[in-house]
């Protein structure tokens, strides 16, 4: 008996995708969760497993289809037989390569178990069926190898019941919207071209818009010399990447430093959540730094988890693994989420000044920008004027939870910590 494979959730408020490639083959063999399709959400890339071993049967969507949750991609023939009928029941829309309609796609709408059979289920998913009188082999499982989940089970009744009052039929399995076709390139008159925003950058667009309307954001600057970290990572550099096998980087000093702000100043690793629809202040005892790294897709900001506990090594480490897992589209969403604090560099773009814009629901983000020698006075007292290497650092926080005196007082202290390393040595 075939095994679908279907698209399996993807976090929290992730209802589709859009398929990237198919890794798999009709006919090829494939064992039980190695990778047969990646599909682009608008938070992470996936990597769909295949549920059990056996032979790849028919590719149900193609490359560029928008999938709902749910929804059914393929199948596995578990038996290993029909191989080469599979491979040739390839839809010829899949084999068209793009030229399929909305109405061939949408043929790829999950069918369910036939009724009454041997359907693999939750016992918290049988008890939600037989409270409302749910058939379950009707119902599209989201679950490993295709098992009736809950959330299964509960989207069903609720689709069930808005086609009832919509005066419709009852809903097709599990009720999943139409996969439509991909969002490809168009030419319009006069030479113009318009493109559909893929769902990470649709993500990053509400997220911008959703940080500008909910809090009452504020910037301020200040400038640091970054003569002393210069001066410590030349006369280390090698030494550093013989013994932990990372690069010394500017990165690790800024972490280190941020920790130390956020130690001193512990609001602004703080977040403003609803508690039973009253504004509450959520504190948090570790460091979890966003680093916003720019990929070919857009940016995306995966979090280094207890930046308080790690080393500089371990920060290179950890930010050199997190940056090749977004750079290769292999982030997970347990690195994206549960950020406390941004830091992003646009200084290796050449921003000589920017205000970065809050990544919700954290209430700071720290902007490094590019290293210019600038005319000041040094040493500081001294009356003297000097070339120095001088970088403008930007904070923007939330003033609903940060006062301005607390913000300014938080970047000086990375400010020091920047241009007196031996105070990330000693902690003060």
């Amino acid at each position: 008996m075939p095994i679908d494979i279907v698209m399996p959730q993807a976090g929290e408020s992730v209802t589709s995708g859009v398929v990237g490639r198919w890794l798999k083959q009709p006919g090829d063999s494939v064992k039980r969760d190695e990778p047969v399709i990646e599909i682009e959400t608008d938070k992470v890339n996936l990597e769909v497993p295949a549920p059990s071993a056996g032979v790849l049967g028919a590719h149900k969507v193609k490359s560029g289809d928008t999938v709902a949750i749910g929804q059914v991609l393929g199948s596995i023939d578990e038996s290993g037989a029909g191989a080469t009928k599979a491979a040739a029941a390839v839809p010829a829309a899949a084999q068209a390569g793009g030229s399929a309609s909305v109405a061939s796609t949408a043929t790829a709408v999950a069918s369910p178990a036939a009724s009454g059979g041997d359907v693999r289920a939750t016992p918290l998913a049988k008890k939600l069926a037989d409270e409302h009188g749910v058939d379950l082999g009707k119902v599209v499982g989201t679950g490993a190898g295709g098992r009736v989940r809950e959330q299964d089970v509960l989207a069903f009744v609720d689709a069930t019941k808005a086609a009832g009052a919509n005066g419709a039929s009852a809903p097709r399995a599990a009720s999943l919207p139409e996969a439509k076709p991909a969002a490809t390139t168009h030419a319009l008159q006069g030479g113009v071209t318009r493109e559909r925003m893929s769902p990470l950058r649709q993500r990053i667009a509400q997220r911008l818009v959703q940080a500008q309307h909910t809090a009452a954001m504020l910037t301020t600057f200040n400038e640091v010399d970054m003569g002393a970290v210069m001066d410590l990572r030349k006369q280390y550099k090698e030494e550093f990447e013989k013994k932990h096998a990372v690069g010394l980087g500017f990165m690790g000093f800024f972490v280190k430093a941020v920790v130390q702000g956020l130690q001193s100043f512990p609001l602004v690793n703080a977040s403003i959540v609803e508690d039973e629809g009253v504004l509450a202040i959520e504190r948090h005892e570790g460091a979890h730094i966003a680093i916003a790294v720019s990929t070919p897709k857009g940016l995306v900001v995966p979090v280094l988890r207890n930046a308080q506990s790690l080393s500089i090594a371990g920060i290179e480490g950890g930010i050199k693994e997190l940056a090749g897992k977004a750079r290769d589209g292999k982030l997970t969403l347990d690195d994206m989420q549960g950020g406390t604090f941004t830091i992003t560099n646009g200084g290796v773009f050449g921003s000589l000044m920017s205000t970065p814009i809050l990544n919700p629901p954290q209430s700071g983000i720290l902007g490094m920008h590019t290293i210019k020698n600038r005319p000041i006075e040094y040493p500081a007292g001294s009356g003297q004027i000097a070339l120095r290497p001088m970088m403008y650092l930007a904070l923007s926080y939330d003033h609903r939870i940060i006062d301005g005196a607390e913000a300014v007082q938080f970047l000086v202290k990375v400010k020091q910590a920047i241009e007196d390393p031996q105070r990330l040595l000693l902690g003060v």
